[in-house]
């Protein structure tokens, strides 16, 4: 039976439903929210960019963290906007080719140091770095010192400047998050900040969040000493490759320190070898820009003019006339130069000065490459052509060294060459994610846990593995590791499938991750790569005290990284703490009137059956 009801209850009831109705639809007309993700994803957006994290040594801290344990949001604006924002804090969008003059002018080297606007500098709440649009490439960007690691050279002159370009700013302490976005965000970044510019002092504001917290920041850890002491960071380390292919050299030379260590205290790793074997160092250094006008020319720096240093520029210059019209050229250094440019040599020089070395570089008296240690030192910065120049010369050079003889085989010699389609192939699998570590030849030997090549030299989580298949190792080194030992292991290779080790102990397993692994006889090998002064005991890594015979160990940093938890950059768009009272009024409105509603309603239906 249909219960007649009062007109103005209905017509209160249709309008409470209405006004819930629309609240449906208008969220209906965007998108179907399905669960609490759904949600989230409507309301953030991810951003995809690389974090300056926060790394210690024994005298401090370097890197980027927020200052505190907490999240930091604040609106976006562009870095030629700010002077205007008054009361705000700020997450400031800056030109990659501005960073270093705004990072220099404001002063942000360390907390609580004087600087030119320190009240500026307490509004900044994180940098969004644009890494794309760097108008004028040849004023060149590189974050390093002017002399790169300059404690640990062999001569008293560390005011040469190798690196004429750098800034240093990557040695610095920021109290604050600072992200280089990618292509795609950074263009996110701009509409953003050019909307809340548009918008200024009105609302909606778009906001970053920053999600930078590091666990040293957290346990108030201020150097390497303390965060290993309570357990809030991990020391720097990896593994490097004998056929030597040192590892962490940006890092107070870790790898080629290492190596020695190793090679005096007789380890399993390198077993066979001993320091008095050494008489002669050949180092490739930077030799990817090599090719000018057509003709490719390389310098050679020696540390001491010894007969045996001679030797190795004589069969340097045999090398290079024996490609005869390939104009390779050699030269040797500028006898100004204060000895050796930044390189592994330095570490055998300083172990033993009567070494005879040389490095093999693309410049004389200072370095040509601009972008030194930064992410645009990349493919587009170097030519294949003078890598396998190069790679042709030392060669042969070898070769003439090796064959201790008057008479060289002419034959033999000129049979030597480069396989110029493997260089490039191995270009752009080794410096670029496309295709990165899914070309072809990266999966003949291993499984890749990411497609973009990373020449960080990570971590150690416990004591180093001497193992010929190391837990920690990464893709690169992996990879490396793999194409040597094969490509070193002449043509007699076994046909038995291996998957750690093989049966005949001179052999090692190649290609172990994939399904064509195989024994083969050779002799690369992994080395751990981390400092000198660290030793790993009772489940933790300790610091151990300066050793006068050991000169570098007296200048050595010990680099860590501070844990975190997660790492994430998001922005989103917030409302005026006025929109935001009135949405909570309506709320409680629609709660209070629907309530009411009810009530009222289940009173007249309780009266109709009653009645009834």
């Amino acid at each position: 039976m249909l219960v007649p009801l009062d007109r103005a209850l209905i017509l209160f009831i249709i309008s409470v439903l209405l006004v819930v109705g629309s609240f449906c639809l208008v969220a209906g007309e965007t998108n179907t929210l399905e669960s609490v993700p759904d949600l989230e994803k409507a309301m953030y957006i991810n951003v995809e960019g690389y974090p300056c994290v926060r790394l210690l040594n024994l005298s401090g801290e370097i890197g980027c963290s927020n200052p505190g344990q907490k999240k930091i949001v604040a609106p976006v604006f562009r870095l030629g906007k700010i002077d205007k924002l008054l009361f705000h804090s700020f997450a400031v969008l800056v030109p990659l080719e501005e960073l270093e003059s705004f990072l220099l002018r404001h002063d942000f080297v360390c907390l609580f140091r004087v600087s030119s606007d320190p009240k500026f500098a307490q509004r900044i709440a994180g940098v969004l770095v644009e890494a794309t649009g760097f108008k004028n490439r040849s004023l060149g960007f590189s974050p390093d010192e002017k002399f790169p690691q300059a404690d640990f050279a062999p001569y008293p002159n560390v005011s040469f400047q190798w690196n004429p370009r750098g800034s240093g700013i990557m040695w610095n302490h920021y109290d604050f998050p600072v992200f280089l976005l990618s292509d795609e965000s950074a263009k996110l970044l701009q509409e953003m900040a050019t909307k809340n510019e548009n918008n200024f002092k009105a609302y909606p504001s778009t906001v970053a969040e920053f999600d930078l917290v590091m666990q040293t920041t957290k346990a108030e850890t201020r150097d390497s000493a303390s965060c290993l002491k309570k357990q809030s960071c991990l020391p720097l380390g990896g593994y490097q490759l004998v056929f030597a292919v040192f590892t962490g050299e940006a890092w107070g030379y870790l790898g080629s320190r290492r190596f020695l260590l190793e090679l005096e205290l007789g380890a399993d790793s390198l077993k066979g070898l001993n320091g008095s074997m050494i008489e002669q160092v050949l180092e490739i250094g930077s030799v990817g820009k090599g090719l000018s006008e057509g003709k490719t020319t390389f310098f050679a720096h020696s540390g001491h003019d010894t007969s045996s240093t001679n030797e190795m520029l004589d069969a340097l210059k045999k090398a290079s006339l024996s490609l005869g019209s390939d104009n390779v050229n050699i030269k040797k250094a500028d006898v100004s130069n204060p000895g050796v440019p930044p390189s592994s040599l330095m570490s055998f020089l300083r172990k033993n000065s009567s070494v005879s070395g040389v490095v093999l570089e693309d410049f004389d008296t200072f370095f040509i490459n601009k972008f030194y240690h930064s992410h645009l030192d990349d493919p587009s910065n170097i030519n294949s052509s003078s890598i396998a120049a190069a790679a042709i010369m030392v060669a042969r050079a070898l070769y003439i060294l090796a064959s201790d003889s008057p008479h060289l085989n002419l034959i033999t010699l000129n049979s030597i060459k480069v396989n110029v389609s493997l260089v490039e192939e191995l270009v752009e699998c080794l410096l670029t994610c496309e295709p990165g570590f899914s070309c072809d030849i990266v999966k003949q030997f291993i499984s890749p846990s990411n497609v973009c090549p990373s020449h960080y030299v990570g971590v150690f989580v416990d004591l180093p593995s001497e193992t010929q298949h190391p837990q920690y190792a990464d893709d690169t080194s992996r990879f490396v590791w793999n194409f040597l030992a094969d490509r070193s292991s002449g043509s007699q290779k076994t046909a038995i499938p291996c998957k750690v080790d093989c049966h005949n102990p001179a052999d090692v397993c190649v290609a172990a991750e994939t399904e064509s692994s195989r024994c083969v006889t050779s002799t690369t090998r992994y080395v751990p790569s981390y400092s000198t002064r660290l030793k790993f005991e009772g489940n933790s890594w300790h610091i151990l005290p300066p050793n006068t015979s050991d000169p570098l160990g007296l200048v050595d940093p010990v680099w860590t990284e501070s844990y975190w938890n997660t790492i994430g950059l998001r922005v989103y768009t917030v409302q005026s703490s006025a929109y935001d009272n009135l949405i909570l009024l309506i709320g409680i409105v629609i709660t209070v009137a629907t309530y009411i509603t009810t009530l009222v309603a289940r009173t007249f239906l309780l009266k109709a059956l009653k009645h009834d």
